[in-house]
């Protein structure tokens, strides 16, 4: 409820028509004249005095005007296009002259939406995204559309819901920039004649239905599984080349075998120490009785020699 309600405050904070901001010099200039004025009747005693210069001052004060530094006004006389005034102070022609247009030529942000619109591949979407543009020809923005800011977020809208209606919803996912630069090419080609250039567009959200992310979410986690288990086959299979490769080496070279077969079991006592029971095939295979022996005859000497010196 909250999201929808902050989706309405963005699409309507673009479509609401600025007021511009009036200067105070006019409404100065009215007291001035019209103080003097009475002053000047009062010490005549003449009313007609005060009464011309009330005119006076009305007429003056309306023809002044004053546009800020970022602002165009645009003037009409009688109906009709006259200028473009502004910034800075400029004069009208009262009643005759009427200034009913004030363009910020400042580059607006304009947020826009598109609710439940359905991609390329039929997925419910809803996107928001920031238009940047500006005023570059008053005259135009003032005299060929209605309401500009209103109708460069109904073209903004529009072309949004065109751009997902054929687009795959994984290229909306990773290739935002794309679609940024597409919808900036379309939203200015719709405003140009409007006298409007489109600075950039920048979608800040694309959101889709609860039920689609979990669904997402397992196939993302079952793609993960698949490739863990195919990296995992194949260094099993790495293992069992490199097991036949040595096995190869052993069933040509019986030494190499009884060697392996001596080093595997002197790496258990010194890891683990303890008792090692041998399966005679596996001692006459590494001839384990004789060199036993010679190592028992080895030590025998060894004492003997010991106590001789003795």
């Amino acid at each position: 409820m909250k999201k929808d309600a902050e989706r309405l405050q963005m699409s309507t904070s673009g479509k609401k028509q600025r007021q511009p901001m009036r200067s105070a010099l006019p409404f100065a200039i009215f007291l001035m004249i019209f103080v003097a004025a009475i002053l000047g009747g009062a010490a005549g005693d003449n009313y007609l005095i005060v009464i011309a210069g009330f005119v006076v001052a009305l007429l003056v004060s309306q023809s002044i005007k004053v546009a800020q530094q970022w602002e165009k006004a645009v003037v009409l006389r009688l109906g009709k296009f006259h200028c473009l005034a502004g910034p800075g102070i400029f004069f009208t022609i009262p009643v005759i002259d009427t200034t009913p247009f004030w363009i910020d030529q400042r580059i607006i942000a304009t947020p826009f939406n598109a609710e439940q619109t359905l991609t390329k591949d039929n997925v419910p979407v809803d996107v928001d995204a920031v238009l940047f543009w500006m005023v570059w020809d008053a005259e135009k923005a003032a005299l060929e559309v209605e309401n500009y800011r209103e109708a460069v977020s109904w073209a903004a809208q529009t072309a949004l819901r065109d751009i997902i209606g054929r687009t795959m919803l994984s290229e909306m996912l990773a290739g935002r920039e794309h679609i940024d630069n597409e919808l900036q090419e379309i939203i200015d080609k719709r405003t140009a004649p409007w006298g409007v250039t489109v600075q950039s567009v920048e979608i800040r959200d694309v959101i889709i239905p609860e039920g689609l992310q979990n669904a997402m979410s397992r196939e993302a986690q079952a793609d993960r599984e698949r490739k863990a288990r195919i990296i995992l086959g194949s260094v099993e299979q790495e293992i069992a080349n490199s097991f036949l490769e040595a096995a190869k080496i052993y069933g040509d070279n019986a030494i190499a075998l009884q060697l392996r077969s001596m080093n595997v079991m002197y790496e258990s006592l010194k890891e683990r120490g303890g008792l090692v029971v041998v399966p005679s095939q596996i001692a006459d295979a590494a001839a384990l009785g004789s060199c036993l022996g010679l190592q028992l005859q080895t030590k025998q000497k060894s004492k003997t020699d010991e106590r001789q010196e003795e």
